[in-house]
C-alpha cells in the first residue's frame, strides 16, 4: 500500500495494489466542490489512466459526507457576473464530469452521508456507484432559485421514469440510498462507514479483468443510450475485432479452456 498527497490537498490520493483512491478532502464544508478540487482531479485521473500499475479508481469524500456540492457563497458572488463570464464558470465542472466520463479505467463513487446538487453530478458520472444505507441523494438546486448542471438529469434519465426524474428534480427532496437502490441506480448498498470498503472490494474484483477490454466495455455502455442499434452493433463489432486480435482475448480464452483463472494482470500496460 502506497499513499501520497497530490499537488492539492483538496485531493488525497491513496493506492491500494492497483486501486487508486481519491478523496475530495473538505470535510468541513461536507466536501462542497473547492478551487482546488477542481484543478487536481481532471490531473490526477488524467495521470490514472496512463499509469499501468493503476486499474480501478474509486472517489470518495473525506469525513462522513460525499460531496454536498458547489459553494453557495462563490454562487452568490458569481450572480454579479456578466452571463458570458458565469457560463465560464461552469467549464471546471464539466471538466470534472468529463474528466471521470472519458477516464478509460472504471471509476467508482464510494457514498456515506450524502450527494446533493453537483456532489450528485459527480457522483453519477461515475460508471458505478457504492453506498451506506442511510446516505441521501437530492439534486437542490431548485430550492435555491437554480436549475441543475454537471450533467445530473441525463444521467438520471438512463434509470429513472421521466415522472420520477422530473419530481427529484422540482422538489429537491432527499432520496434515501436505500430507494435509489430499489429504482436500479446505484449498484451495492452498504452498513453506515462501510461504503468505500466495499467499494474497493468490487475496485480490488475489477482489476483482474482485462484492461483493455474493460475500457471499450465503458465506451459502449456510455454509447449505449445515445445510439441507434445499427450504430451500435457496428460500435460492437469494430470492439469484437479489435478484442479478439488482442493478447487479452489469447490469455482468457486459453486460461477458460485450460480451467485456470485468467491472468490478465500480467498483461497490464502491454
Amino acid at each position: 500500500m502506497s499513499t501520497n498527497l497530490s499537488p492539492s490537498p483538496a485531493l488525497l490520493s491513496e493506492q491500494r495494489g492497483a486501486v487508486l483512491i481519491l478523496t475530495n478532502n473538505n470535510p468541513g464544508a461536507r466536501n462542497a466542490l473547492s478551487l482546488g478540487f477542481y484543478q487536481a482531479l481532471p490531473t490526477a485521473l488524467a495521470n490514472a489512466q496512463t499509469d499501468p500499475s493503476v486499474a480501478v479508481i474509486v472517489l470518495t469524500g473525506a469525513g462522513d459526507f460525499f460531496c454536498s456540492g458547489g459553494d453557495l457563497n462563490q454562487l452568490k458572488l458569481r450572480r454579479t457576473l456578466p452571463a458570458a463570464q458565469r457560463a465560464e464558470t461552469l467549464e471546471g465542472l464539466h471538466t470534472l464530469i468529463h474528466s471521470i466520463r472519458h477516464c478509460t479505467k472504471p471509476v467508482i463513487a464510494a457514498i456515506e452521508g450524502g450527494a446533493a446538487g453537483a456532489g450528485m453530478s459527480l457522483a453519477f458520472a461515475c460508471d458505478m456507484i457504492v453506498a451506506a444505507r442511510d446516505a441521501f441523494f437530492s439534486i437542490a438546486y431548485c430550492k435555491v432559485g437554480l436549475t441543475p448542471d454537471g450533467g445530473i438529469t441525463q444521467f438520471l434519465s438512463e434509470v429513472l421514469s421521466r415522472h420520477l426524474l422530473v419530481e427529484f428534480s422540482m422538489t429537491g427532496d432527499r432520496i434515501g440510498s436505500e430507494r435509489m437502490y430499489a429504482l436500479g441506480a446505484i449498484n451495492r448498498l452498504t452498513e453506515p462507514d462501510a461504503a468505500l470498503q466495499e467499494a474497493i472490494a468490487l475496485a480490488e474484483r475489477l482489476a483482474q479483468g482485462p484492461e483493455r477490454a474493460t475500457a471499450r466495455i465503458k465506451t459502449l455502455c456510455q454509447a449505449a443510450y445515445d445510439n441507434d442499434a445499427e450504430t451500435h452493433m457496428l460500435l460492437e463489432a469494430r470492439y469484437m475485432v479489435e478484442s479478439q486480435g488482442d493478447t487479452e482475448s489469447a490469455e482468457g480464452i486459453n486460461a477458460f479452456l485450460e480451467k485456470r483463472p485468467a491472468r490478465f494482470a500480467a498483461l497490464r500496460g502491454t
